[in-house]
């Protein structure tokens, strides 16, 4: 009843993968570099390994897939990181081990996650202050003000607050879910000032993050899981339309105000009028994807390092390029199985407060996929937000560790197949 068999063979196919794509680095260029990139497989797959073994220990019967799809996930990019600097792939491993203690105290400490619908307001307080902290005493990287200079590293809280977000929306929906219903008994079906006092307070709280810190991605990740959570509780779909007409009306606020903003979306429109410069990154990026063909240049044989910012914000275009389109692909497979199975966790959850939970989670992996990837093909102006698991960037590793965690939670509860 408590074999985790299936989740065992999995884990072993993503080590030979990843174990595969360290052996290609070493043999291209012989090295201690190729060597950690091998080694860094062994250490995912056994500290995978580990953790399945804890959670067979205490007969807990978690979903079987999401750690072999994450392991996956982390596999590429720890190798592509090395690749493409191995200074980055020797911190990018530090921040999956990191991330995968992060996913086993989640696994451990919130298994009676419940208990924090009973603190939903203390859990809204802590994310607007972690919020206004960059603000304050934040430091600006990549064009957003939303970093804290620890020292030794660079925090970033917005990544923790769309956690919390969740957690305050999932106990706030389901207390006043029948207030958020009442509007079907309004004349034309408008909702009244208990409603629009939610909407309003959390699309004036996605402005601000973007004017002050200038971080577009969060703020529409922020308000898209905002909606979807409404909608999902509720099933109108006058919130959304309410939603997006407020979304338009801020984005066309923040274009007209905010430099940042107009200076990403006339990048997104032309950026041949500034090739040599703001539109220089989004031209390589698209360069690179072209010349990556269906099968690629092979790992190693490309040239990435001629997009900026290409470990963090464009890894996917140095995957579609050293990768091919079948590489590109491949990863998006990854990304909608995982985004799958959080779903079909959410529709066999214990109950609906679980489901609606499990349903914000994965709304926030996938608005993040479909953000940066849209933005690295040019279908969206580019945000600057990480790809979940692949990108280098310790905040985020570590956030999605701790929402995988949150997702199998949920699915220890549920009758999953």
């Amino acid at each position: 009843m408590y074999g985790r068999g299936r989740e065992r063979k999995l884990l072993a196919v993503a080590f030979l993968y990843t174990f595969t794509g360290g052996a290609v680095l070493y043999l291209k260029e012989p090295g201690p570099d190729g060597l950690w990139a091998m080694a860094a497989a062994l250490v995912i797959f056994a500290g995978f390994m580990l953790l399945s073994v804890l959670w067979q220990h205490r007969k807990i019967t978690f979903d079987q897939y999401i750690t072999p799809i994450i392991s996956f996930l982390a596999g590429t990019g720890v190798v592509f990181l090395f690749r493409l600097n191995p200074g980055y792939g020797y911190r990018q491993l530090s921040w999956v081990i990191i991330g995968m203690v992060a996913l086993f105290l989640t696994t451990t400490l919130l298994r009676c996650y419940r208990d924090l619908a009973e603190y939903k307001y203390l859990v809204a307080l802590t994310g607007i202050l972690a919020l206004l902290l960059p603000v304050f005493f934040g430091i600006e990287l990549g064009g957003a003000k939303s970093w804290l200079d620890l020292g030794l590293f660079h925090f970033q809280p917005s990544e923790f607050v769309k956690l919390l977000l969740v957690f305050f929306l999932g106990s706030y929906l389901m207390e006043s879910r029948m207030l958020w219903q009442a509007g079907e008994q309004k004349i034309y079906f408008l909702p009244g000032v208990q409603q629009w006092g939610p909407l309003l307070g959390m699309w004036l709280t996605a402005l601000l993050v973007l004017v002050f810190q200038k971080d577009l991605g969060t703020a529409l990740i922020y308000f898209g899981t905002f909606l979807a959570m409404v909608y999902m509780a509720t099933a109108r779909w006058l919130y959304i339309l309410l939603g997006a007409l407020m979304f338009f009306s801020g984005a066309a606020v923040a274009y007209t105000v905010v430099s940042h903003v107009h200076t990403r979306v006339a990048i997104w429109l032309d950026p041949w009028a500034t090739a040599q410069t703001s539109g220089y990154q989004i031209i390589q990026s698209l360069y690179a994807i072209n010349d990556g063909g269906i099968l690629g240049t092979g790992l190693g044989a490309g040239f990435p390092g001629f997009i900026p910012a290409v470990h963090t914000d464009f890894i996917f275009a140095a995957i579609c390029e050293e990768a091919g389109l079948l590489g590109g692909i491949g990863i998006m497979v990854l990304f909608m199985l995982l985004v799958y199975r959080g779903f079909k966790i959410a529709l066999v959850a214990r109950d609906e407060y679980a489901g609606l939970m499990a349903a914000g989670f994965t709304t926030i992996l996938g608005l993040q996929i479909f953000i940066i990837v849209a933005g690295v093909t040019k279908l969206l102006p580019m945000t600057g937000i990480t790809l979940p698991f692949i990108s280098y960037g310790g905040s985020s590793m570590v956030a999605n560790f701790i929402l995988a965690g949150m997702l199998l939670n949920i699915s220890g509860e549920a009758d999953l197949p």
